[in-house]
């Protein structure tokens, strides 16, 4: 606390031409600022709560303060949310993970194969209704699970671990696609970062 933008691990352009430099730009500087800044005003009169982690903010979210219980669920949940999900873009994407990686190990184990996966991914995200997010996640029990959730809730609020998400929010594709929202999901598999995919895997598997 406060808590600051992240920069980017690429340019604004890198992800070109599936996804457009102004829209990453004005994704990047004015919506997830925003969250950033709306979380920092919340915070400022309860110092206790700036020593605690953004994970522990929404993993705890019902213990606090009623009157920023909704800002921090919406705005703590954009700042983690968006942070993980310029991580998991790069211009030097692989198609799938690589073979015999443990998350592509994990993908086949559950969904059969990557392209029932894929299938099953991209339908989540498709049927968002209004703004959210699809998400691979790691469940409680350690598996994984293809799940939406409405807004910016982030999957630990559900003791979910996320490995992977994609936001659906107009925001993030109205510029390029407008309001057809499966050309941007198919575009999006063409930036996956499966590296860090699997680094994050590992890490809570181990």
């Amino acid at each position: 606390m406060p808590y600051t933008l992240p920069k980017l691990p690429y340019a604004y352009d890198a992800l070109e031409p599936y996804i457009d430099r102004q829209t990453m730009e004005i994704h990047h500087t004015k919506h997830h600022q925003a969250y950033i800044n709306n979380l920092n005003a919340a915070l400022e009169k309860y110092p206790a709560l700036q020593e605690k982690t953004l994970d522990a903010l929404l993993i705890e979210l019902l213990t606090l303060p009623e009157d920023i219980q909704t800002t921090v669920r919406n705005n703590g949940g954009g700042h983690l949310n968006h942070t993980l999900f310029w991580e998991w873009m790069t211009p030097r994407a692989e198609k799938e993970p690589r073979a015999e990686s443990k998350v592509d190990d994990a993908i086949k184990q559950t969904f059969g194969d990557f392209a029932k996966f894929q299938e099953q991914f991209n339908a989540a995200a498709k049927t968002v209704f209004g703004s959210g997010w699809a998400w691979l996640v790691v469940d409680k029990d350690g598996k994984l699970i293809i799940i939406a959730t409405p807004n910016q809730d982030a999957p630990i609020m559900k003791g979910m671990h996320p490995i992977l998400g994609l936001d659906v929010w107009e925001h993030a594709y109205y510029l390029k696609y407008q309001n057809k929202r499966p050309d941007y999901i198919s575009a999006w598999w063409h930036v996956i970062n499966w590296d860090r995919v699997e680094q994050m895997y590992r890490e809570i598997v181990g």
